[in-house]
C-alpha cells in the first residue's frame, strides 16, 4: 500500500463480478488522510472542483453570482478570488491530488512562518497580504514578516503531531459508501459471506490521481455506492450491453 506511479495513491478493491459490485477496499494511510481532507475544503472550493455547472443543487448558482458580480456591488474589504478560491487549511499541509496548488500552510518556508504588516508602518499584521490594513484601510499588507520558531519549539510541535488524521500502523478498510474502520479479520469474514459466489471474487488494484481524486469527491455527493458507481461503472454498462445483445439474440 501506499503512493505508487508518480504519486497516485493506491487503493485494492475487492469485488463481486458476478453482481459487479465492490465488497470493500483497502487502503493505507495515505487514501484515509485523502478521504478525511473532504470534510476540511472550503465550499467555494468543493464547487470550484466539481464546476459550477455539474454542482447538484444550487450552490453552483451561488457560486456563479458571486463570480459575474461587478466589484462596485461588494464591500471594499471584501475580494471576489478570496471568496471563490479560498485558502485551505489542513494538517495534510498540500493537498496535490485535488487542489494542485498550495495551501495555507505552506506559508511555512524552511520552518518559517509568513506574516504581512501594513507599508505604512501601522501595527496590525496578518497571514494574508491581501487584506485591508484595520488602522489606516490600505488596501494590502505589503511588508513580509517571517516569524522563525526555534528548535526547541518545532521539536516539541513535532511530539504532538503526526501529520494528516490517522495512524499508518494498520490498514483501513473502506466500504463502498466510504465508511473507514481499521482493517479486520472478523469483518472482512461477514462481508465474504454475503457473497454467493467465490469463484467471482476478484482483486483490483486502483491507482488514484487528480482526476480521480475530483471524481470521488463528486460521486460522494451522488450516490452511497460511490466505490462501485466510480470504478466499476464502465463494465457494469458493458455488462448491462452484452446482457441485452445476448437476450435479443435467443429471442430469434
Amino acid at each position: 500500500m501506499g503512493e505508487a506511479k508518480s504519486g497516485k495513491i493506491s487503493l485494492k478493491l475487492l469485488v463481486d463480478r458476478n453482481e459487479n459490485k465492490v465488497i470493500f477496499g483497502e487502503a493505507g494511510k495515505d487514501f484515509v488522510d485523502f478521504l478525511f481532507h473532504f470534510l476540511s475544503l472550503p465550499v467555494g472550493t468543493v464547487v470550484k472542483l466539481l464546476s459550477k455547472n455539474k454542482m447538484v443543487g444550487s450552490l453552483g448558482k451561488i457560486y456563479e453570482s458571486i463570480e459575474a458580480m461587478n466589484v462596485s456591488y461588494m464591500e471594499p474589504n471584501v475580494d471576489k478570488d478570496e471568496v471563490l478560491s479560498p485558502k485551505v487549511y489542513s494538517s495534510l499541509g498540500g493537498t496535490p491530488l485535488l487542489l494542485g496548488n498550495k495551501s495555507a500552510a505552506d506559508d511555512e518556508l524552511d520552518g518559517t512562518k509568513v506574516y504581512y504588516r501594513c507599508n505604512r508602518g501601522c501595527a496590525y499584521m496578518s497571514n494574508n497580504m491581501l487584506v485591508r490594513c484595520t488602522a489606516c484601510g490600505n488596501k494590502s499588507l505589503g511588508v513580509e514578516i517571517r516569524y522563525i520558531e526555534s528548535p526547541e519549539n518545532e521539536k516539541a510541535a513535532e511530539i504532538g503531531k503526526g501529520g494528516g488524521y490517522v495512524k499508518e500502523l494498520v490498514n483501513y478498510m473502506i466500504m463502498d459508501n466510504l465508511v473507514v474502520k481499521p482493517m479486520s479479520t472478523i469483518s472482512s469474514i461477514t462481508l465474504l459471506s454475503n457473497v454467493k459466489d467465490m469463484t467471482a471474487v476478484e482483486t483490483l488494484e486502483i491507482y488514484i490521481g487528480k482526476n480521480e481524486a475530483v471524481d470521488l469527491l463528486k460521486e460522494s455527493f451522488e450516490t452511497d455506492k460511490v466505490l462501485t458507481s466510480l470504478f466499476l461503472g464502465i463494465q457494469s454498462s458493458s455488462k448491462l450491453s452484452a446482457h441485452k445483445k445476448r437476450s435479443k439474440k435467443r429471442d430469434y
